[in-house]
């Protein structure tokens, strides 16, 4: 099975510095100088796997990750999974895909099951759920679609906080969710929409300094001086 490892051809061992050595060599071989337009596929998962390997909390939460879930399955789950017409087997297929930066295909499935509405905290273990939502509003946000994003990272720091898992990892996923309401989420949703999503981090447990600039951006929403962007926006129905 592919994993990160793989993709940059280093042991899971590897240092930093072999990790970057490794990344460095096969950039200049996908370089698209050397490898044209045929590389950008491969180029695409390298950027995916170095970013993360050379990310130490990043890395030592896909090490949990992938080591629990490759343990688990020994044959070709992939197509086992695509066998079974359940929601529990699409719920692992999912994050198997996701796994395998098999990006496109996960988002696909998670449509088609419903999106927001499928509920994968049914159907996944509790750490494998948590990890899933992660990746997959990494990828949501890639594309541009901010709200489900925020649904997911919300539900995601929730959960932290009734029960711990990600830990230290945990305030990258905070950065995450903060700087998708600061810089994005105004301009994907209509106003109704914003002020729920803003009610909504209040119930979360941020800091006391956090929850008063929450709170005085509601204010300014209701009083109208928050001015309305003209892109298109998304529909908490979305």
């Amino acid at each position: 099975m592919t994993n990160y490892y793989e993709i940059l051809t280093v042991r899971q061992t590897a240092s930093s510095t072999e990790i970057k050595k490794a990344f460095r060599e096969r950039a200049k071989r996908l370089h698209p100088d050397v490898a044209g337009e045929t590389g950008t596929e491969e180029m695409r998962k390298l950027l995916a796997a170095y970013e993360t390997l050379s990310n130490r909390d990043r890395r030592f939460e896909y090490d949990r990750a992938y080591n629990r879930f490759i343990g688990k399955y020994r044959f070709d789950y992939r197509s086992f999974l695509m066998e079974q017409d359940n929601p529990q087997s699409q719920a692992k297929l999912i994050f198997f895909e996701l796994l395998h930066l098999e990006e496109e295909a996960a988002l696909v499935i998670w449509e088609k099951q419903g999106g927001l509405s499928f509920a994968l905290e049914k159907y996944l273990d509790r750490e494998d759920w948590m990890d899933c939502t992660y990746i997959l509003a990494e990828e949501l946000a890639k594309r541009q679609r901010f709200y489900e994003t925020f649904v997911l990272l919300v539900s995601l720091v929730r959960e932290e906080r009734r029960l711990p898992y990600f830990r230290h990892f945990m305030p990258e996923v905070e950065t995450f969710l903060k700087e998708l309401v600061r810089l994005h989420l105004h301009h994907a949703v209509d106003g109704e929409t914003y002020r729920s999503c803003l009610e909504a981090l209040l119930d979360v447990g941020f800091n006391s300094q956090y929850e008063q600039r929450i709170g005085r951006l509601i204010e300014r929403h209701k009083a109208g001086k928050i001015p309305k962007p003209g892109k298109k926006r998304q529909s908490a129905k979305t």
